[in-house]
């Protein structure tokens, strides 16, 4: 859309001037969003200004309260582009200030009403009452009218928004400032109300449409000075629109905005990976929260905000309702991932894999979850050897380029060798150092829960090849406890007959000391000798903890042997027995997680391993 030539208007008004003129509040605005300590910091500002340390009157001074966008409209009123938080606040002031005058038996004063509302006669001669401040916007219809006309009533108001709140909320803030300073004198609140409507003051920008009211707000609010990308790209999007389609435009970023906070996301993480997924960045100058704006207004043509702004709105719902599928362990079809679930265990607060779960998106189901479990043995590789998160961002931005170009099972296994096998294999020492030396102090108890969950799963998954195990819940169920082989809390003969005893306590947090047993099996099993646990082990379902005191067998050769073969059983539990499993379970773990040897065949795109345990991925 090219930049109009424009003229604006300008002027500094006080408070008595500006509410001579009506006002809307378009309803595409966002919502009143000032909570109590916005509406206050105002009100205490103005007093502030005009009052003493004694609450004396100061002579002279005057506020200046910033600055509204407006746009007249073909009936003579003004739409609010920018200023409504401000604008309505103030409204409230004049409508609280009546009501605290009424509470005083006081009339009102006829210059205070009419800035409240105002009376007009239309071309039948009836006459019509007029509020000077009208909310459009869903949210908060209604509300101003029963605050002007029933405010003693305003508990029974049935539309009870998260706007609507705020607004009463603020409403009986400012009763309770006006009742704080000025309950003992009404002549003080008249002083009050004749010094807050004539000596504080704001600028208002006139425009000729609504067009040029946004560019101007644009132009205030530059790089998000007082309101996010959120908000500014909102603004941009009803710039780039023809005025015909705001409805349309108004539905979708309503959509938009409610996925984002059905699913708890922040919006403008949202935006930065959305634009690391989809566009090319360069990779030496990260995309930081405060560029999100000013790269869309550069970006106008690349994103096709320019001349499809609507499919663009579309694109973000998209991507948005993906985005809330991820967060619940679902592919962009609404089907349960058993990787994204294990990424929504492993993941915690982190994000940074969504940069390519949205480059992706466009994949076939099953192609979609191979790039899942790979993104899953991938990202739990940065987590283990605890790769600074900058580096996911980097690397995970630089390869949605490739990634988008991806359409068949070829060009995917080609993406994930090149990809994630290379950058595994040369991350697999330090794999391998950091599960030697994991403990449970090396990393929080959800993903060492995750950790044991994953092993665990692997050799049942190896020795049955059964789908019911392919869901990772089943380990980390609140039946399943982490088992301490050697006990956190020994008796006095546990830990005399320990071996290294003033080492104690770091041999129990090893992963070796680690396992997962059915919470009925652990209650039994207490914290006794290892020779007296040994019987519950033996009870256990789980293969990698039953494997602790014997190997289970069946027939010559057969799966279940392959998959335990190479685990070790113990007789006793000693230093020795925990450093040999844990060295057991690091080998195993490079199994689990699919690692590399650190020399890769880049002409093997099969994926499969073979390491000291003998086990194939």
């Amino acid at each position: 859309m090219a930049q109009e030539n424009f003229k604006i208007e300008s002027n500094d008004l006080a408070i008595d001037e500006l509410y001579k003129n009506f006002y809307t509040v378009p309803d595409f605005q966002r919502e009143f969003v000032w909570e109590r300590p916005q509406v206050e910091k105002l009100l205490q500002d103005v007093q502030d200004e005009f009052y003493d340390e004694d609450g004396q009157f100061m002579q002279g001074a005057e506020y200046f309260l910033g600055s509204i966008v407006v746009c007249r409209a073909d009936d003579g009123t003004y739409s609010l582009i920018d200023g409504q938080q401000r604008m309505t606040t103030i409204y409230l002031v004049l409508c609280a200030i009546r009501d605290m005058l009424l509470e005083f038996n006081e009339t009102p004063m006829d210059t205070l009403l009419h800035q409240i509302e105002s009376a007009s006669v239309d071309d039948y001669g009836n006459e019509k009452r007029r509020h000077r401040l009208v909310l459009q916007y869903d949210d908060s219809k209604g509300i101003l009218r029963k605050i002007v006309d029933e405010p003693e009533n305003l508990d029974s108001f049935t539309q009870r928004s998260s706007s609507v709140e705020r607004i009463c909320s603020a409403y009986y803030d400012i009763l309770g400032f006006l009742r704080e300073n000025f309950s003992a004198s009404p002549r003080k609140l008249k002083h009050f109300y004749a010094t807050f409507t004539k000596r504080v003051k704001l600028i208002r920008i006139i425009t000729p449409s609504l067009t040029n009211a946004l560019k101007v707000f644009e132009t205030i609010n530059d790089r998000g000075v007082g309101l996010n990308a959120m908000d500014l790209l909102k603004n941009l999007l009803f710039m780039k629109t023809s005025q015909d389609e705001y409805p349309t435009l108004k539905q979708r970023w309503a959509d938009l905005v409610r996925i984002l906070d059905g699913c708890g996301e922040k919006p403008l993480r949202f935006l930065r990976y959305f634009i690391m997924a989809h566009y090319e960045l360069d990779s030496r100058k990260p995309l930081r929260e405060d560029d999100i704006y000013d790269w869309f207004t550069k970006n106008t043509k690349v994103t096709g905000l320019d001349d499809q702004p609507l499919e663009f709105v579309k694109m973000l719902i998209e991507c948005a309702s993906a985005w809330s599928n991820f967060l619940s362990g679902k592919d962009v079809t609404g089907a349960v991932n058993p990787y994204l679930k294990n990424l929504t265990l492993l993941s915690g607060a982190a994000r940074q894999h969504f940069i390519l779960l949205l480059a992706g998106r466009h994949l076939p189901p099953e192609l979609f979850s191979q790039l899942c479990h790979s993104i899953e043995n991938l990202f739990f590789c940065y987590i283990i050897t605890r790769e600074p998160t900058r580096t996911f961002e980097r690397n995970f931005a630089v390869w949605s380029t490739d990634l988008r170009q991806v359409n068949e099972q070829k060009s995917l296994d080609q993406f994930i060798q090149e990809k994630f096998a290379s950058d595994l294999a040369n991350r697999r020492a330090a794999f391998d150092f950091a599960f030697q030396q994991l403990t449970e102090t090396h990393i929080q108890k959800y993903r060492m829960r995750y950790i044991l969950a994953k092993l665990t799963q692997y050799i049942e998954q190896q020795a049955w090849s059964n789908p019911a195990h392919a869901n990772l819940d089943q380990y980390i169920a609140s039946t399943v406890d982490v088992e301490h082989i050697l006990p956190q809390t020994p008796t006095g003969t546990v830990k005399e007959r320990f071996d290294k005893k003033e080492q104690y306590d770091d041999y129990v947090r090893k992963l070796g000391n680690l396992t997962l047993l059915e919470k009925t099996i652990n209650t039994s099993v207490s914290n006794d000798l290892y020779e007296r646990k040994m019987p519950g082990y033996r009870q256990s379902s789980y293969l990698l903890t039953r494997s602790l005191v014997e190997k289970p067998r069946v027939g010559v050769d057969t799966q279940l042997n392959r998959a335990v073969e190479h685990l070790i059983a113990f007789d006793s539990w000693d230093s020795t027995g925990i450093e040999r499993r844990q060295a057991m379970l690091s080998r195993l773990a490079a199994l689990v997680w699919n690692m590399p040897d650190s020399k890769l065949d880049s002409g093997d795109s099969s994926g499969e391993t073979v390491n000291s345990l003998g086990l194939k991925t």
